[in-house]
């Protein structure tokens, strides 16, 4: 594991709790589901990505925040040193990796193990295609001549390398230095980057589109939280047209999008 960082609320590291369920967190709605878990005073182990990341969660005695990232190999191993009995997985909706291989080993070990997925967004009113993936709308001619605004992230933008010379590309992205190292590296320059953290206005949003004269916005199907409704709304408003990113299909064993169900998950884990 390339961080290995878990401390409690004392930040003091912390090897005496009981054995854990672990929450893999990073987004809005694994707050919330922390702060139920320490509500109900329930061990538990959080898994987020960046150190800014634990801000996010609750001040409790039966908590502690694991900062780091995971290769597919370390999880069974960070699974058997932290004793977890239950895994409430509620990352991003794009960050398959984490989830198949918390699937896997959940499986392999006899771990109950449940998703907890963000409510999916109607499409709604407003211009707009849905893809199913970035590689079937970048084997079209849809951005071709547009002035094209990315709000994806930084993972997917090197797959936009090859159009920066067949469409006028710009992109929204975290104020994080691997973001940044991302975007320049996808032949993003720095007039044509802005970085923002969530939550963005639709008055903040409809202004930027109007900054940059954007025709077309890219987006993932990612909800409420991610954004999404606001960006719609604001398409809507402004004539543009706004392409969303299907979430990738992954077979979850249990899933969830009511955060009772997931916290009486939890519970039943400790019986």
């Amino acid at each position: 594991m390339r961080k290995k960082r878990a401390e409690g609320a004392e930040g003091e590291k912390d090897l005496l709790l009981p054995a854990p369920i672990w929450l893999i967190g990073g987004t809005q709605e694994s707050a919330q589901l922390a702060e139920a878990i320490a509500f109900a005073n329930l061990p538990c182990i959080i898994s987020v990505t960046t150190e800014s990341a634990r801000a996010l969660y609750p001040n409790a005695a039966c908590l502690q925040v694991w900062v780091g990232r995971f290769t597919c190999f370390e999880i069974e191993a960070f699974v058997r040193q932290q004793r977890v009995i239950g895994v409430l997985d509620a990352s991003h909706p794009y960050a398959v990796e984490i989830s198949q291989s918390a699937i896997a080993v959940c499986q392999k070990l006899g771990i109950p193990y449940l998703r907890y997925e963000r409510p999916v967004l109607a499409q709604g009113a407003g211009k707009g295609k849905i893809f199913d993936s970035f590689e079937s709308l970048l084997s079209g001619d849809y951005l071709q001549g547009q002035r094209v605004l990315l709000t994806v992230g930084y993972r997917p933008l090197h797959l936009f390398k090859y159009w920066q010379d067949k469409a006028t590309l710009f992109a929204r992205i975290l104020p994080s230095a691997i973001a940044l190292e991302a975007a320049l590296k996808a032949g993003f320059t720095n007039e044509r980057l802005i970085c923002l953290r969530p939550p963005i206005s639709v008055g903040l949003e409809a202004a930027l589109w109007r900054q940059w004269e954007i025709s077309v916005v890219v987006t993932k199907a990612s909800g409420a939280s991610g954004g999404e409704d606001v960006k719609r709304t604001v398409a809507a408003e402004l004539g543009i047209d706004l392409i969303a990113i299907e979430r990738p299909t992954v077979e979850y064993p249990q899933q969830t999008s009511d955060l009772s169900v997931a916290l009486d998950f939890c519970c039943q884990v400790f019986g």
